[in-house]
This record gives C-alpha cells, sequence and structure tokens, in this order.
C-alpha cells in the first residue's frame, strides 16, 4: 500500500500540506499531530512513508527511530528549521532519507514525498524479485511448518493467482488475518496497485460509509471539498474490510452491489463509479451464524465466501511456537547491544502448554516484553510471567528431562557415534531444576558435536539453532575444553 503518514502539531499547515499531497500524489494520505499518535496509528496502518516535524526535544527523530525499529521497510522525511544543520545530521544518522526546510515550501514537500514514494517501492520491488515461497520460514512473513500451515500457504498461492474472486479469512483475534490478506495482494496479478485495509470495527458508524465510499463536496455540514473513498484508492488493487461482522446492515447492502455490479456512489453523488477492486474481508466471528441470527445479509456472506479461509489458532499448531519465537528474537533483538540467546526446554515446554488465547499476536507480545527486561541470555520458565506457568507440573517435567537425557545418551552411545559422553547419574529425592535443564542442554550440545566429528555449524543444523548460537552456548558453558577432553578437536 502507497501511504503517507504527516506527523506535526501545526493543524493549519499540517492540512494544507496534507491537502496539496492527496492533490498531487496517487496515495492515502494519514495525519497525526503527535509522535504519540503517530505511533498508535502504526498498528493499525500500513506506512509507506513518514513526514515528521522535528518537534521540542527531537522528539521527531526518536519517532524516525522507532518507526523504523517497527518497520525498515518505511520511508522517513523530516522537516527542519531553516539552518539546523545539528538536526539534520542526526535525523540523517537515526535513518531519515530526506530532510525539508519548514515552513514548508509545498512544491518542494510533493517533489520529496513523491520521490520518497517512488523509492519505497522499488526497495519493494526489489525484495519481490526473490523466490515466491519459502516454505521453510513460511510465506510473505507468515511463518509456520505445521501441516495445517503449509496448507494454508498452498490454499493461499492458488487463491492469489486467480486475481478477482473475493476471499473470507476467518479466525481468532491474533492470527495474522491481515498478514494472509497481505499476501494474497502481493502474489495477485494486482499486486502493482494498492493494498488497500479498513477496520470495519476501529471507524464509528456515521463515518464508515464516507471513509468506504468517499463524498463529494457539499455532501454534508463540513464538506468542503470532495473526498476519495478506500474503494477509489484501492482501484486495480485490493480492499481489506477487516472485521467485516461488525459492518451494519444498511452499508452491507452498499458493500453487496459494489460486488455484484462494481460500482458504488459517494455519500451525496447521483452518478455510479465503476469499481475494478478485489475485496478480501475478514471476522472473527461466526457469520453464519450472524446470518441466522439476521445481523448479516446472507446474499453479502455467499458473495464474500466464494473462497473461505481459515486460519488455525496458535493452540491448534504448537510445533510452531519455536520457529515464530526464533523470528520474533530476531526482530527485537536488531540493534540490542545484548539479546534473548534462546528459551530453555522447561520455558518452552511452558509455553507449548499455554492455551494462547491471544495467539501469534500475544507470542509476540511475550517475546518483545523479554527482550527489554530479560535482554541477558537464556529464559527460563522462571522468567515467564506467572500465567505461562499456570499448570505446569515442573518437577515431573524435571524427570522427564532427566530420563529423555539417559535414553539419548545411551541411544548415542550403543550407535558407536556418542563414545565417551556421560550418562546423567539418576535423579534423586530432591533436585536443582535449572542445573538438570543446564546439564540436559550441555549433554546435548555434546552429543551434537560428537555426531558430527566437531563441526560447529553442522551441530547447529543437527540441534536447529543458529550457528551463531551455538558459539555463543559452547564458549559460555566451556564445552570446547569438554569436548577436547574427550579426545575430540571442534571446528
Amino acid at each position: 500500500m502507497r501511504s503517507i503518514l504527516l506527523v506535526d502539531g501545526d493543524c493549519r499547515n499540517r492540512e494544507a500540506l496534507a491537502v496539496m499531497l492527496r492533490k498531487e500524489i496517487d496515495c492515502l494520505v494519514l495525519e497525526a499531530d503527535s509522535p504519540e499518535d503517530a505511533l498508535s496509528m502504526l498498528d493499525s496502518q500500513d506506512i509507506s512513508l513518514l513526514l515528521t516535524d522535528l518537534f521540542p526535544e527531537g522528539r521527531g527523530i526518536v519517532l524516525i527511530k522507532e518507526v523504523l525499529r517497527r518497520n525498515p521497510e518505511v520511508v522517513s522525511v523530516i522537516a527542519l528549521p531553516v539552518g539546523d544543520r545539528e538536526s539534520a545530521v542526526k535525523a540523517l544518522q537515526a535513518g531519515a532519507l530526506f530532510y525539508l526546510n519548514k515552513p514548508y515550501h509545498y512544491d518542494e514537500a510533493v517533489i520529496v514525498a513523491a520521490r520518497s514514494i517512488e523509492h519505497h517501492d522499488l526497495a519493494i520491488h526489489k525484495e519481490k524479485r526473490g523466490p515466491k515461497i519459502r516454505k521453510t520460514e513460511g510465506f510473505h512473513g507468515i511463518i509456520g511448518a505445521s501441516s495445517q500451515m503449509q496448507s494454508l500457504f498452498e490454499i493461499v498461492e492458488r487463491v492469489a493467482e486467480d486475481g478477482e474472486s473475493t476471499v473470507l479469512i476467518q479466525g481468532d483475534s491474533g492470527t495474522g488475518k491481515e498478514m494472509v490478506a497481505k499476501a494474497i495482494h502481493a502474489y495477485s496479478p494486482r499486486s502493482g496497485k494498492n493494498f488497500v485495509p479498513l477496520n470495519c470495527a476501529a471507524i464509528p458508524d456515521e463515518l464508515l460509509e464516507s471513509e468506504l465510499f468517499g463524498y463529494i463536496k457539499g455532501a454534508f455540514t463540513g464538506a468542503a471539498q470532495s473526498k476519495q473513498g478506500r474503494i477509489q484508492y484501492a482501484e486495480g488493487g485490493t480492499l481489506f474490510l477487516d472485521e467485516i461482522g461488525d459492518m451494519k446492515p444498511a452499508l452491507q447492502a452498499k458493500l453487496l452491489r459494489v460486488l455484484q455490479e462494481k460500482e458504488f456512489e459517494p455519500v451525496g453523488g447521483l452518478k455510479p463509479i465503476k469499481a475494478d477492486v478485489r475485496i478480501v474481508a475478514a471476522t472473527h466471528r461466526n457469520l453464519e451464524e450472524a446470518v441466522r441470527t439476521g445481523s448479516f445479509r446472507e446474499d453479502l456472506y455467499y458473495r464474500l465466501s466464494v473462497v473461505p479461509l481459515q486460519i488455525p489458532p496458535l493452540r491448534d499448531r504448537k510445533d510452531d511456537i519455536p520457529l515464530l519465537i526464533e523470528k520474533f528474537m530476531q526482530v527485537y533483538n536488531r540493534g540490542r547491544k545484548r539479546g534473548l540467546t534462546g528459551f530453555a526446554a522447561d520455558a518452552m515446554a511452558a509455553l507449548k502448554n499455554y492455551a494462547w488465547p491471544g495467539n501469534v499476536r500475544e507470542l509476540e507480545n511475550l517475546v518483545q516484553r523479554l527482550a527489554i527486561l530479560h535482554a541477558d541470555g537464556l529464559v527460563r520458565a522462571a522468567d515467564l510471567p506467572e500465567k505461562y506457568r499456570e499448570g505446569l507440573n515442573l518437577e515431573a517435567l524435571a524427570e522427564e528431562q532427566a530420563a529423555e537425557a539417559v535414553t539419548t545418551s545411551e541411544a548415542v552411545a550403543l550407535s558407536g557415534r556418542g563414545e565417551g559422553v556421560p550418562i546423567p547419574e539418576p535423579l534423586e529425592d530432591q533436585a536443582d531444576f535449572n542445573a538438570l535443564v543446564s546439564d540436559f542442554e550441555d549433554r546435548l550440545i555434546l552429543q551434537a558435536l560428537s555426531r558430527t566429528g566437531g563441526n560447529k555449524k553442522e551441530a547447529a543444523a543437527l540441534l536447529n539453532l543458529k550457528r551463531t548460537t551455538l558459539l555463543e552456548k559452547i564458549k559460555k558453558k566451556q564445552l570446547d575444553s569438554l569436548f577436547r577432553s574427550l579426545g575430540r578437536k571442534s571446528e
């Protein structure tokens, strides 16, 4: 989606610049009057260009850093007082691509914004030239190696190639419905045009119609000029209607006309406008039940669900939790001097035991929290918030891990590839759980090194770890010297 977020506390100047940008550049222009409001908008909007004022105490520069941390693809431009070279240097170091002088020269601002959008489009296009699907890593940023997710990826690929049929994505909150919608758009024939999202539950009912269809000048009090709706912004591309189950029946009837007749009328308009747009809808509600109760139109439901997609909740694909955690650690360790190195077996067992009502979004929030509060190594069960440890028998887990360690060590020794790797002693009446887990981890690493003849790269692959993570664990635990004492040489 090509969109600009304009952040400026001066309402008059901001609105005047927004009018110029909307007039001269074919993109969505959003407005915020403070960095704090801008950050809250990023949770629900997909931004191509951030254009921000400096703000007192350099808060605009701080905003640029945070936006780029969340999404490195966003292009940033900052408006500075004439001659403020020091702030210009700081802004460019923070990641800004250009800077403007303030008060705005509107022609200059339009040129810079247009070039910034072009820069963003080229970067996205370059990224898309790679292989379409890397199923071991997921699909268009959607992570999942489970059979449910692999089936979903295959369906998404086929649906994307069609480019015309409407799609209804269903799934619990936090499962990634918008990411699936973006994947459908990205690999469709419409990928060169806009992907325009609209959350039907986030906009008041009285504003949703004008936001969707736009309005003409004089349509109502305050309509000083005409405004395009999201359908027109999505012309030739994809319109994503999130939480469509919250749309009121009167508006459902108008949306049905768009699907049936491929046309619509802006608020206050008399002449229909043609609409070449693919509609992808999503909801966490049971629409079939809503149809039975009369809160959702039956004809619209069947028009939307030409291709229904069901995203499995995280509780039904818990084998994907380690993959998701690895991805989120990469994201939230970025730019930090210290970061999470992984999750211990007891912590991973606790997370797999949890029901995940907030799904993938909840897991991502947990990893981000731990990256801030526990950014110094391995996360153990004791480091998790209490609710993630409820119902987990830590004592039983310790016994199970100790038993698994014995079985694994014996199997390796019998195979002739683990000779010299010590077998753990039987569990005593009282055990130090953390010590047992650490000991079990040591043995797994030594066994992997034994199997690979000391080749650390192959050992990391065997353990499904990054090589740098394995090297850090070996160094921290001083396992190199122990491995050499067993008569082996690692490399």
